[in-house]
Formats: structure tokens, sequence, C-alpha cells
């Protein structure tokens, strides 16, 4: 079962273009374990830039009618030789980096890509030839770039002249080199059946290993005997995985394949346990056999239960996550507990007091995400209320009526006759001043402020104060 392009994929990965993939210019598909390369040049027509590396491809195919394709980037995969991409015309750029090419011949096919301008090799086999960089200068004239250094006229000129002799070294080496693959894909194929050999084994051994078992069990010992198998699993796959990995092995696109699919394969029985663990693994109790209520709190939220006597309610405030989405929450109220499921957690109360359910109300706040239950009590208490003397009711309803009517606020009103405060201005006695200055004072208003003061002596020699 190989992975290919899917347009569930493309989709996703291209979000910058509001996830319409028929106009994508550019789009990222690196470290998707893509095994085979398909569907691009039918959806994605206008692609300028293609992004493939470190995926599993080994051939490149389906990208001929991607005429608009600018930079293709296959570095890190399974590819062993170059073609298919005669139809990009407008190719100007193409990585290869730390791939499988070893026939070197195949660049021949990249002279129909007139605009190509860059071409990286570089962690090929092909590069370790003999006259490997005369040969590609050589033959694509059109190159201004290989392997990141810049090709020189001169060095074009010299390729061009010794071009006989070295097509021929280059094809003899190919030669050799494919002999060495045909070899190193008959011992990969060699080990993948002993590998499944064995695999074969193994599980056979583990079916009547499980039939021992279940005879052990009928006879009461199933928890000792489940612990030693687990225990024998365990051992013998960290023996499997030093043996894995402890093999020396040839860098091949067979073993990089066969590595990509076994730490694939273990990552997949890593979840299967995990998933079978989550299944097995036992209800919490909330009720009793005897029919008692449990406290349980298995979300571990922090809460706060009080008793509101003002209004013979209990409330319960309940420190739910603030992001939680409030249809993941469940509220059950019964008249002695309360039971609240967060994200299918259980988290559960018995009540001091016996409530009314169908009275209860249940919120959230916007502020904290709390959730917060009002639950009125079932025993209704009669609290008395503090008398009022009428006299005290009458004057201040009085006073709301004398403010409703003048639309003003309420102003304190002052006795008079109450004030305590000596009056200033009448601690200096005013004297007579006649003929001083242009202020003449009546003779009246002096003899009634000399009548105000009885006992007060006039001193002459005692000089004014102002």
């Amino acid at each position: 079962m190989f992975l290919s392009v899917t347009e569930d994929l493309v989709r996703r990965r291209a979000e910058h273009n509001n996830c319409e993939i028929f106009s994508l210019e550019e789009i990222s598909l690196h470290q998707q374990e893509i095994e085979k390369l398909e569907y691009l040049d039918k959806w994605c027509r206008d692609l300028k830039i293609l992004y493939l590396q470190n995926n599993l491809i080994p051939k490149i195919e389906n990208v001929g009618k991607l005429k608009k394709l600018e930079y293709l980037n296959v570095a890190l995969n399974n590819i062993e030789r170059i073609e298919n991409l005669e139809g990009c015309e407008e190719l100007k750029k193409l990585d290869l980096t730390a791939n499988f090419i070893g026939e070197l011949s195949s660049i021949e096919a990249l002279k129909y890509n007139i605009h190509l301008k860059e071409l990286f090799l570089v962690g090929n086999p092909c590069t370790e030839f003999e006259g490997y960089r005369q040969f590609v200068v050589a033959t694509l004239h059109q190159l201004k770039c290989l392997d990141s250094k810049e090709i020189e006229r001169s060095e074009r000129i010299q390729a061009l002249q010794n071009y006989p002799e070295v097509k021929q070294k280059i094809r003899e080496q190919e030669q050799a080199y494919l002999r060495k693959r045909a070899r190193e894909k008959e011992e990969a194929q060699r080990r993948m059946q002993e590998r499944k050999d064995k695999k074969q084994k193994q599980m056979e051994s583990n079916i009547g290993f499980d039939s021992s078992d279940s005879l052990q069990n009928k006879e009461n010992h199933q928890a000792e005997e489940d612990g030693e198998q687990e225990t024998w699993r365990r051992v013998d796959n960290d023996e499997e995985d030093r043996r894995f990995w402890e093999e020396p092995t040839p860098y091949t696109p067979e073993s990089r394949l066969e590595t990509h699919r076994y730490i694939e394969e273990k990552r997949r029985a890593k979840d299967n346990i995990r998933e079978s663990k989550k299944r097995e693994k036992p209800l919490q109790t909330l009720v009793t056999a005897e029919g008692k209520v449990l406290n349980v709190n298995v979300p571990k939220l922090h809460f706060s239960l009080k008793d509101d006597e003002e209004n013979n309610q209990i409330i319960l405030d309940l420190a739910v996550y603030r992001h939680l989405d409030t249809s993941l929450l469940d509220v059950d109220v019964q008249p002695t507990y309360i039971r609240v499921l967060v994200k299918g957690k259980p988290f559960q109360f018995v009540l001091p007091e016996e409530v009314k359910p169908d009275s209860s109300s249940a919120k959230r706040s916007q502020t904290t995400g709390h959730l917060v239950v009002t639950m009125p009590k079932a025993k209704e208490i009669i609290l008395a209320k503090q008398k009022v003397s009428t006299s005290i009711k009458h004057s201040d309803c009085n006073t709301l009526q004398k403010n409703a009517r003048s639309g003003q606020a309420e102003k304190l009103e002052v006795d008079p006759s109450k004030y305590s405060f000596p009056d200033v201005t009448k601690i200096i006695q005013e004297k007579e001043r006649i003929g001083q200055g242009p202020i003449r004072l009546q003779p009246e208003k002096i003899t009634e402020t000399k009548k105000s003061y009885v006992d007060f002596e006039n001193n002459e020699d005692v000089p004014p104060l102002i």
C-alpha cells in the first residue's frame, strides 16, 4: 500500500490560496511520505513552484503537463533516473539532491528544457563517476550553474573538446553501477522475504502462546500470565529493534523504503496498544453497589461551593477551561448530588442539602469561562425582615416625590437657628470715617452698628486695627 497525492492533501497545503487548487501557483508537499506522484498535472495546471523534497518518490511522472512550472524540488527521494520532464517548457531550476541517480546519461532528456539554468545533483551516485561534471556541462548547453557552481565559458569549451572520451567512460561506469544495483535489489528482496518468514513464525508462536494462556486462564492465573506475556513481548520487541538498527545495510532505495515502513509499523503497533489500553481502562465508579454517591473529580478542575442563605440556594462554581466549547459539557442536577461531564470526564459532588433540579440553572462566564450552577434548596426558609419606622418611610416618600417633580438633585437643608459657626464679618467694629478719602460712610449705618454693640467701649488711645 503506497501513499499518493490526494485532493484533501493538496487543499490542506493550499491555505495561502483560500484552499483553491485550480489557480494554485506554488505548493509545498515535503515530508508527506508520498510514494507516487500523480494528479498534480490535472488539478494544478498553473503551478510555477513545486516542493516535493523528503518523500519516497521512486520516479518522476505526471508533471509533464505543467507548462508554467519554473522550479521543481524533488531532493531526498528514491529517484534513479531523470525522465518525463520534456513538457515542462518553462523549467528553470531542478533540484535532485540526495537521490539515487546512477544513469547519468538520462540527463540528455533535459536538452529539450531550453530555459533550464540551474541543476543540482549533489549526493547522487553519478557524481562519483569520473568525468561527471564535464559530461553534464557538455551535454546541457543551456545550463549556467551546476551543483551551486557557475559554469565558465572556458570550462564548457574544454568539456566539449573531451566529450567523446568522457562519454565513453561514463557509459562504462554506468553499466558497472547498474550491475551493482541489480545485485542490491536481489539482496533486498531476499532480506525482505526472510523478514516476512520470521514474522510469520513469530505470529504462529504467539498464537500457540495465547492458546496455552487460555487454558491457564481457566485455572485462575490470568493476571500473572498476562504480566509475563507483556514482559516477554517487550523484551522481544527491544531485541528486534536492536537487531534491525545494528544490522549493516547498504543505502539503497529499497533499504530507505524498508526503514520507513518498519518505523511506520512500530508506530502503528504503539497506537494500537494505546487504544487497547484506553478500551480496557475500567470505568470510573460514581455510585457504589450499596447506592452511595461518591465525590469524583476526574478532569481535576478547581471548584467552589457557596451556600447562599439570603436567596436560599446553593451555587457551584466549576473552573472549566476558558476556551472549551460548551457543547462538550453535560450537566445533570439531582436532588442530592450534581454531575458534570467535561469532555466525557465526570465531575460529581454530593450536595450538603437537597435541592430542586427542575428550578436549577447553569451558565458560563463570558470572562473566565467558569460554569456556574445555581440550585435552589428544597426546604424553603422564611427570613425575618428588618422593620422600618413609618415616619422615615413617609419622609422618604415625600423626598422622592419632590425630587421627581423638580428633576433636580436632592440637597441637604440646614436649620439657621442651629448655625454654630462664628460670623467672621462682625469680628471688627466699623468706625465712623468722615472726611477721609473719597468714601463717606452714612451716620445712620454707624449708629446702627454702635447700637448693636452696647458693651463696647471706644478707647481713643488704642489705634485702629485697620
